[in-house]
Order: structure tokens, then C-alpha cells, then sequence
């Protein structure tokens, strides 16, 4: 049994306990972060190491930054896409050895896009389309591939507290949404919705409102599996338990399981 997990811990540097706590708790063999907020120099290998893990990292200065956490080493690191000039640090991939043979994994954290007609929503069309592009040609050279992370992306109305509200607001527009389908099209599944949940089962809650007391929040974190690993996916699942920590980030743990 593999387990690999996806986080959005919002500053590694603020909540670096609440993540070793809850690897202690559900030691799982990968672990996807994103949003360190921390430049590389500052990445917290030898606690992650006491820990029993392996980690590579892709910072920068108070911004985005992603890492992989690996009981085992890992091989082939990517940082970013490919022949997509971004000063912003959003893409770490890797190649994990596992009893069933590599996995590939890719962990990102997707641009937010602010608002439909703006700058950085352009930025993010951008960047999706370049993320497609090198996700079809990884998947050509890994047949067991898995991408995940915080994709700032509702998929349906399901995955949002106020579908009608937020209608084509951010997260919610038709041309994220697409894209989100492009990726799936790729022979991608999102390993969550393979299984029953149950309503409004969100990994996102805003700090404010009592977001999470309310459960006013969106599902836009995923994991999503090749069609190699399909057929073992045994669970996806949201771990809401972080979110009520003290000072939490504002998004919790998604695990998916492979038998």
C-alpha cells in the first residue's frame, strides 16, 4: 500500500510543526507541499530527515515554492515546466520507486488568477497551457503518473459552498474549469471523485466569516492518477483534522491510497 498526500500548508515556516505532527500521525510515503513561502537555503531538510523523510524543494522569498517529502530518494527532478519561462516557483516533479515499479510524481501549486479579465488571469490561462503541454509528454515517458496539488480550481458546482453565488467569479469560470477537463483528457482521473463523499466535502475554507466553522469552502485541491494506477486507487480522501489546529493553514490534507 502507497499512500501519497497533497497540502497547500500556507508558510512551511509557520506551521513546519503541524506537518511533522501529522506525518507522525499518518506516515505516508509522499508528500506533496506547496506555498512554502521560504527560499531554498531555508527549507527544513534535517527535520524533515529526523523525521524519517527525504526532501527536495523549489522555494522562493515569501511566495509559492513547493517541495516533494519521500520516504524514499527520489529521481529525475523537474523544476517548473519545461520551456516555460516563470519567475514564480510552482512546479516540482520527481520519480519515486515503488513495489509496482516508478511512479512519477508531479506537485504544483497552480496560479490563482485573481479575476477573470486580469493580468494574472491571463498569466493563468497561460500557464495551464503550458502545464498541459508537458504533462502529455511526461505521461508518454511515465506510465504511472500522478499530479497534484493546490489547483485553484472548483472542477463542478459541486465542489463549491455557493455554486450560484460565485458563479463565474475565480476558481469557478469556465475557462479554469476546461482546462481542469483538458488535464483529465490527458488519461488523468481525479482520484476523489472515483468514490462516494459526502456533500460539500471541501479542502479550502477561508480564514475569514467562520469559513470553516460553516463550512463555507471549495474543493481545489486534487490528485489526480494515470490510467496505469486507476485500477489501484483504493481511497482518495480529505483530511479535514489539520484545519482545526491553531493557527492552520487554510487548506487541509488530500490523500489517495494505491493498493
Amino acid at each position: 500500500m502507497q499512500k501519497i498526500a497533497t497540502w497547500n500548508v500556507n508558510s512551511l515556516n509557520v506551521r513546519l510543526p503541524q506537518v511533522l505532527e501529522w506525518l507522525q500521525a499518518n506516515p505516508v510515503d509522499v508528500l506533496g507541499l506547496q506555498e512554502l513561502k521560504l527560499t531554498d537555503d531555508k527549507f527544513p531538510h534535517d527535520a524533515f530527515e529526523a523525521a524519517g523523510y527525504q526532501s527536495v524543494c523549489f522555494g522562493q522569498k515569501t511566495y509559492n515554492g513547493v517541495a516533494l517529502i519521500t520516504k524514499k530518494p527520489v529521481d529525475e527532478v523537474v523544476r517548473n515546466i519545461p520551456l516555460h519561462e516563470d519567475e514564480q516557483a510552482r512546479v516540482i516533479a520527481g520519480t519515486v520507486e515503488t513495489e509496482a515499479g516508478p511512479l512519477r510524481v508531479i506537485n504544483c501549486y497552480f496560479v490563482n488568477g485573481q479575476e477573470p479579465g486580469s493580468d494574472k488571469f491571463a498569466y493563468k490561462m497561460k500557464w495551464l497551457t503550458a502545464l498541459e503541454n508537458w504533462v502529455r509528454a511526461e505521461m508518454q515517458k511515465h506510465e504511472r503518473l500522478i499530479i497534484m496539488g493546490d489547483f485553484n480550481v472548483t472542477p463542478e458546482d459541486r465542489d463549491s459552498y455557493d455554486p450560484v453565488g460565485l458563479k463565474d467569479t475565480i476558481h469557478h469560470t469556465v475557462e479554469e474549469r476546461a482546462h481542469f477537463q483538458n488535464l483529465l483528457n490527458l488519461g488523468l482521473t481525479d482520484a476523489f471523485r472515483m468514490f462516494e463523499h459526502p456533500e460539500k466535502s471541501f479542502s479550502w475554507w477561508d480564514y475569514r466569516m467562520l469559513g470553516f466553522q460553516k463550512n463555507r469552502g471549495l474543493r481545489i485541491d486534487h490528485i489526480l492518477v494515470s490510467d496505469a494506477l486507476k485500477s489501484s486507487v483504493t481511497a482518495c480522501t480529505i483530511d479535514r483534522t489539520p484545519r482545526k489546529n491553531k493557527q492552520p493553514s487554510d487548506h487541509t490534507p488530500v490523500i489517495v491510497a494505491l493498493g
